[in-house]
């Protein structure tokens, strides 16, 4: 690839759980000097390895990887923080003359980085607890219709992101949209959205070998060592897909052999909540569409061909 500058598009390979985004980012990093940066809420778990789906130690050794191992089951990881840390890694990577790949399929960690990098200027901390106050006692259909209101880009997405826009937009006088497209053009990274997709049977599949797999290579003993590390049954960590059906096995509320059932089926609903958040956040965006059936060397080689031209 070509050598980076501050301006530089980034790759961002985004998909479902399932459809092979590291093993495309793996094979382009057998033909460039990669650094790939996780936008995976659950592999920044120390100890979470198995029913994460991290990159095994040779995998590891042979191409750097950020964003993994950073806490403890029991802490909390924000959006936001992944952000700040990632536009670190991004600037380590580009230093090192290395391009970095964003791959990952937590959508907020990803929207985070691109769009959340505006930094808010001081705000009274009067006017800001007013404002809070009324927006915490509005109604939610209420709070949002104020934030579309004052944001004609208002995406959707909950109490939490309404309430943040009609913040920002009342407090600095411009919308929250705004100030993100300005954090997109002077900021440190611009996406080139790289979306892997599969035919849904195809997916189901691949989710059903490897829920099997991840069950053969000692899920449920990884789930529990952490246990009796003191982690607690319901732990930030221990509450993602996978990993609270074997804690509700190992606690007697779910037949050892409804287990592997009981993952498949939340797997596959995660990894459709998924493809709809991607499909209709990225709407607007740059983003080119593979089919990934295709070999992830052969896919790798499609990438690097359309970024060299």
């Amino acid at each position: 690839m070509a050598a980076p500058d501050a301006r530089h598009l980034t790759p961002v390979v985004v998909g479902p759980t399932g459809v092979g985004k590291t093993a495309v980012a793996v094979a382009l990093a057998a033909v460039a000097p990669v650094t790939v940066i996780s936008a995976d809420a659950r592999q920044v778990y120390r100890g979470l390895d198995i029913g994460t789906a991290k990159p095994d130690r040779e995998t590891l050794a042979r191409v750097p990887h950020r964003g993994l191992d950073l806490i403890d089951p029991g802490e909390r990881y924000s959006a936001g923080r992944f952000a700040r840390d990632a536009a670190a890694w991004v600037a380590e990577a580009r230093a090192a003359r290395r391009q970095p790949i964003v791959v990952g399929g937590t959508g907020l960690y990803i929207r985070a980085l691109v769009d959340g990098l505006f930094r808010e200027p001081p705000f009274d901390p009067a006017r800001r607890k007013q404002l809070r106050d009324w927006t915490e006692a509005l109604e939610g259909a209420e709070l949002a219709r104020w934030a579309g209101r004052l944001d004609a880009r208002f995406p959707g997405g909950g109490r939490q992101r309404a309430a943040r826009a009609v913040e920002v937009a009342l407090l600095t006088g411009r919308a929250l949209s705004w100030w993100q497209r300005e954090a997109r053009e002077t900021g440190t990274l611009r996406p080139w959205y790289i979306h892997l997709t599969l035919p849904r049977d195809a997916l189901q599949r691949r989710l059903a070998a490897r829920v099997d797999r991840m069950l053969a290579a000692g899920f449920v003993d990884e789930v529990r060592r952490t246990l009796a590390a003191g982690a607690a049954p319901d732990a930030a960590g221990l509450d993602g897909v996978g990993y609270r059906e074997v804690v509700a096995m190992l606690l007697g509320r779910l037949p050892e052999a409804a287990l592997r059932d009981a993952i498949l089926v939340a797997t596959r609903r995660y990894a459709k909540r998924q493809e709809t958040w991607f499909r209709n956040q990225l709407r607007d965006a740059s983003v080119w569409t593979l089919d990934a059936t295709e070999r992830p060397q052969t896919l790798a080689a499609r990438i690097l061909e359309r970024w060299q031209s």
